[in-house]
């Protein structure tokens, strides 16, 4: 398989012949769900509720990473938390064919939360903090960190390295990142030392399905170490919401508030990772067309203002 289109190969049929591998029998429905850095299917079963079929994009995480990944999930199945965790096959949760390495998981469907619901949010501050009461047990050995190297760092190599950024704006875009990178080193150097713990990694609002029985977690291809606050941000979109988040979580785990202070920080860097994220895999034919805007020079003049601006509160 080409680095560059790591899918080309992964036809229908492939994804059926996947599924019919572990014993069970496609009735030939699938549903590509969103997905952009893994390829996500719904597979139809005989007589059976569907399951989601994830195909791993080669070359991103190691095995031992991947079953870091489901260890954890499993782990905190094990502990009555509301997380989708994968199927086991033969003592198997990491599955391979033709060259793809894949995991299936129950199909749990709902709908998105109401992040204006203080009852909502108090209840997923709840569940956030059992996830780290699990998540805080033990350390991740190849997941890696929330760190300036993987969400900065990383990211601006692989914009200046592409296409994508106009030639002009290239020591502008430079100097923007290397100036959020010491804004972002100040303020998690004035917070001091926090406590890391294994994360969700990615808890915005697409990745919690709520149900007539309540919330549950998908999707941990992100999870790594880093501080508690990182799993609450993204579903806080004021004040307000942040403090009905911590009402529930403080009601089953400490929460160090000086950790508030860095979600500026904490947000800089999910931006410049963005960029770099869609530079880096530009040449997955699923990217120009879900982000073509990343292929205008004024989204990248803008991309380089809101760095400034971030950088700007930061300081």
């Amino acid at each position: 398989m080409s680095d560059e289109t790591p899918y080309a190969r992964l036809t229908p049929d492939l994804v059926l012949d996947a599924v019919s591998a572990c014993g069970l029998w496609p009735d030939g429905r699938l549903l590509g769900l969103n997905s952009y850095e893994n390829r996500v299917w719904q597979v139809g079963l005989e007589d059976a509720s569907p399951v989601i079929a994830k195909f791993y994009r080669p070359q991103r995480w190691s095995d031992a990473a991947i079953l870091e990944e489901h260890a954890f999930a499993q782990e905190l199945a094990e502990a009555e938390l509301p997380v989708v965790a994968p199927c086991v096959f033969g003592g198997r949760t990491l599955l391979h064919h033709d060259g793809y390495r894949y995991t299936l998981s129950p199909r749990h469907g709902g709908r998105a939360p109401s992040l204006e619901s203080a009852d909502q949010l108090e209840w997923l501050g709840r569940l956030i903090a059992r996830m780290h009461a699990v998540g805080s047990r033990s350390a991740f050995a190849h997941r890696g960190r929330l760190d300036r190297d993987s969400l900065i760092a990383q990211p601006m190599h692989a914009v200046l390295a592409s296409s994508l950024l106009p030639s002009a704006l290239g020591e502008r875009y430079r100097q923007a990142v290397q100036r959020v990178d010491r804004a972002v080193a100040a303020r998690f150097d004035a917070v001091g030392p926090v406590r890391t713990l294994r994360l969700h990694g990615d808890c915005h609002p697409g990745n919690v399905l709520w149900t007539d029985a309540g919330p549950h977690f998908v999707d941990l291809d992100d999870a790594r170490m880093g501080p508690a606050v990182q799993d609450l941000w993204m579903l806080a979109h004021d004040e307000q919401a942040m403090e009905a988040l911590l009402e529930g979580y403080a009601s089953m785990r400490d929460f160090d508030h000086a950790e508030l202070a860095l979600i500026p920080a904490l947000r800089t860097m999910r931006q410049v990772h963005y960029a770099g994220w869609i530079a880096a895999r530009w040449h997955d034919p699923a990217f120009p067309a879900a982000f073509p805007f990343a292929a205008e020079a004024r989204w990248w003049e803008q991309h380089i203002t809101d760095l400034h601006e971030q950088a700007d509160e930061l300081e």
